[in-house]
């Protein structure tokens, strides 16, 4: 029948928009803005002060404190 014509394009219409929906909320849930920092998140695998001042000195620089102004 016409009828179930216009219903199977209705569901697709229905299930792109749905489809469309999640994705558009993924994708700002994924992109928002953060306060938190790598120092912040993966704090617990740096070195320890001292392989730091090895590893900078064995690659030519030098370890500092600052923040790198």
């Amino acid at each position: 029948m016409w009828w179930e014509n216009i219903l199977i394009a209705a569901l697709m219409l229905f299930g792109v928009y749905c489809f469309l929906s999640i994705a558009g909320f993924r994708t700002r849930l994924l992109t928002r803005k953060s306060n938190r920092t790598a120092e912040s998140m993966y704090s617990s695998f740096a070195d320890s002060e001292r392989k730091q001042r090895k590893y900078a000195r064995s690659h030519g620089g030098e370890w500092r404190d600052d923040e790198g102004d």
